[in-house]
């Protein structure tokens, strides 16, 4: 491995998160309340960063995650971010903009951890997705900057941390939030997880 720290965000709020519907390929804008929380995480990433020297942006290729990239970064370092459908957030299939509630009238014991999404993508294509990125992103050195989603991020922390991808079930995140892991002696650890600005509000999921 060659990334010393992976720092994984979750994008700001939108209508369907702050109403608790699955958003994976639907390309919905950030609310007002989500580029400010998205804005806020500025000066924490600096912190988190160190020296932005040696530091790789990516970012799945819905608008909401990159515009959460350019709220945080500033639109010229956003600019330079490595767009990659890896990052992408499941693809939840026939349950496309439907709460958990809904989707259990009709399917009461669905966890997507487990079942996964009928016309959708499985927990193992999605941890498959996940292991691809972390095998793209070990040429780079330094730190990475992964701005993504909130099923997704959970996964792939749990990839990352030797885990199975229903482990990220245990990783439960807000809009806006970072994760951290490092590599410690030559093994990823979770170093922090959900971390938002001093001052930050809960937000809605």
């Amino acid at each position: 491995m060659t990334v010393d720290n992976f720092l994984i965000i979750r994008h700001g709020q939108t209508e369907w998160s702050a109403n608790g519907r699955h958003t994976g390929s639907t390309d919905i804008e950030l609310t007002r309340e989500g580029r400010i929380e998205a804005g806020s995480l500025s000066s924490l990433l600096l912190d988190l960063m160190g020296s932005p020297m040696e530091t790789t942006i990516y970012v799945s290729p819905r608008a909401r995650a990159r515009k959460t990239a350019e709220m945080a970064l500033g639109r010229e370092i956003a600019a330079t971010a490595i767009v990659t459908d890896l990052l992408a957030e499941y693809d939840y299939g026939d349950y496309e903009g439907l709460t958990t509630e809904q989707i259990q009238e009709t399917a009461p014991d669905w966890d997507i951890f487990r079942d996964g999404c009928p016309n959708g993508e499985s927990l193992s294509d999605v941890t498959r997705r996940c292991d691809e990125f972390i095998a793209m992103s070990e040429s780079q050195n330094g730190t990475a900057l992964v701005f993504t989603h909130g099923h997704l991020s959970r996964i792939l922390t749990a990839r990352m941390l030797g885990q199975p991808g229903e482990e990220g079930a245990v990783l439960l995140n807000d809009t806006a939030s970072i994760g951290v892991v490092r590599d410690r002696r030559g093994t990823y650890v979770l170093q922090g997880w959900n971390l938002r600005p001093l001052g930050a509000t809960r937000p809605h999921r």
